[in-house]
This record gives structure tokens, C-alpha cells and sequence, in this order.
């Protein structure tokens, strides 16, 4: 089984390079080495008309690990996270 767990967390415009930072120091240290994690991937999404985005995509060979919560002075609402199963891989 391959699960692919997706956070997406949105701040103020100009914020995500906080949030971001945020991620690589404090949330994937949490992940980083669970026997289960194939691999983590971070994308930003900067300027949008709601503000900036940063977004964590991890697959795992097993049950998934919850990043945490970010301090709540870096986001402008609670992050959002979904798994999704892996149906197919294209070439």
C-alpha cells in the first residue's frame, strides 16, 4: 500500500517564506526517518489572491505520520491534510 499525505497550510501574502521555514526547521524533522516514509517533497505558492500557500506531500509505504500544527502567527487558518491511496504510477 502507498499513501500519499498531503498538508497545505495558507498564510498572509509575504508570509510563506516564514512558513515555509517553519516546515523544513520544526514540522519535518517530526517525519524525517519514520521507518514508513518513502518521501517528502515541499512546494510554495507565493502571491496568491488569498495570501501565500505551502504545501508538504509525503508518501509512505505504511500508515502516514501527522505533521504538527504550526504556531498560529504563521498561518491564517488551521492547515488542511488529506491521504490519498496510490492507484497507478505513469511513465
Amino acid at each position: 500500500m502507498a499513501i500519499a499525505a498531503m498538508w497545505e497550510a495558507r498564510t498572509e501574502s509575504g508570509g510563506g517564506a516564514a512558513l515555509a521555514e517553519w516546515v523544513h526547521a520544526s514540522a519535518l524533522p517530526t517525519i524525517v526517518g519514520a521507518p514508513d516514509l518513502e518521501r517528502v517533497e515541499v512546494f510554495a505558492a507565493p502571491d496568491g489572491p488569498d495570501g501565500d500557500r505551502v504545501v508538504v506531500i509525503a508518501l509512505w509505504t505504511g500508515l502516514p505520520v501527522a505533521l504538527p500544527d504550526p504556531p498560529a502567527a504563521l498561518v491564517a487558518r488551521p492547515p488542511h491534510a488529506w491521504s490519498f491511496e496510490r492507484l497507478s504510477v505513469g511513465p
